[in-house]
Formats: structure tokens, C-alpha cells, sequence
């Protein structure tokens, strides 16, 4: 049985062996080349190439679109801008954006004016005219009844320090405790 079965494995080898055998593959080579070297079907002309007109630009005289035409209005370039001081030591108002605090009152003590800000923390912090809030290096320069008034030291368009005046104003609140969003 097991004899059987090499001699139907080795049959089995020999005839695919002799599959491989080369059967006239010369005659294949010979037709592949004789359809190579002469292709069929037409190859179209190419198209014509189309003619653009030119068309010149005469807004050249004109503003760009990409340059602020007009500088701020509240921001005022000094010959000598004070640089902020660095090596001073940052309030607790001053690691927030100035957009974030929110002015809840104002506080008149003899003649000291001061100002109740809320933090985004929640805290509220009592701030005298000379105090730093915003991360624009704001200094209060003055406390009125329903805001405060701060100039802010930010950098120019060409890296110079310019001073601008920013207000933080109270906001109206309505019976239910809550803002009306007028700023």
C-alpha cells in the first residue's frame, strides 16, 4: 500500500514536471515581436492650444486690503514707551485676560476710591488706583462710579511697547441676579 502510493506521488511529480517543458516558445517570442513593431489604432493629433489674453492690473496705486488703514484710535505711540516692569512681582489679577474679570462695584472710603472685581475663580478682589489686573500689563490709573480705567502696555507692529486705555465697566443686572450682557 505504501508502495502504491510513492509510485502514484512520483508519477505525479514527473507529469508536472513535464508541463513545464518548453513548448515552442520560440514561435510565441516571434508572434509578440511581430505585434510590438507594428501597433494598431491611430494615435489623435494633439489639440490646439488656446490663446489667453493678458490683463493688466492698474490697482497697484490703490490701498491694500491686507494693511489697517487707520492705527487704533486709543492707542498712542510715546517717543519713549516704558517698558513693563519684569522684575516685578505679578498680583493675582493679572494671570487672567482683562475680558474674563467682571466689575461688581465700586467703593468709596473717605476720600480712597476703590474697585470690586470678580475673578473667574469666583474671588473678588478690592483694587486701588496703581493696582495690575490683565495680561496685558494693566496699571488702574482711575475709579470712576460704574468703571474702572487702565492703561495697558501691549506690543506694537514693530515690536515697540505702545501704552493703550482700556475700560472695565460694571455691568446692569436684572432682578434675577443675572447680567444682561451690556458691557
Amino acid at each position: 500500500m505504501m508502495r502504491a502510493r510513492r509510485l502514484t506521488l512520483a508519477l505525479g511529480a514527473v507529469l508536472a514536471l513535464g508541463g513545464c517543458a518548453d513548448a515552442d516558445l520560440g514561435a510565441l517570442e516571434a508572434h509578440l515581436e511581430s505585434l510590438r513593431h507594428t501597433p494598431k489604432g491611430a494615435i489623435a493629433e494633439l489639440p490646439e492650444m488656446p490663446t489667453f489674453e493678458a490683463v493688466g492690473y492698474a490697482q497697484r496705486a490703490r490701498r491694500s486690503p491686507f494693511v489697517a488703514d487707520v492705527a487704533a484710535p486709543q492707542e498712542s505711540v510715546a517717543p519713549s514707551s516704558p517698558l513693563p516692569d519684569a522684575g516685578r512681582t505679578s498680583e493675582p489679577l493679572e494671570a487672567f485676560d482683562l475680558d474674563s474679570l467682571e466689575l461688581v462695584g465700586t467703593l468709596s472710603v473717605g476720600a480712597r476710591d476703590s474697585g470690586l472685581v470678580r475673578a473667574p475663580d469666583g474671588r473678588v478682589h478690592r483694587l486701588f488706583t496703581g493696582d495690575h489686573l490683565g495680561r496685558d500689563y494693566g496699571t488702574i490709573v482711575a475709579i470712576g462710579e460704574r468703571e474702572l480705567t487702565l492703561v495697558e502696555s501691549v506690543r506694537g507692529a514693530q515690536g515697540e511697547w505702545v501704552e493703550r486705555t482700556r475700560q472695565l465697566a460694571m455691568t446692569s443686572r436684572d432682578t434675577d441676579g443675572q447680567a444682561d450682557g451690556n458691557r
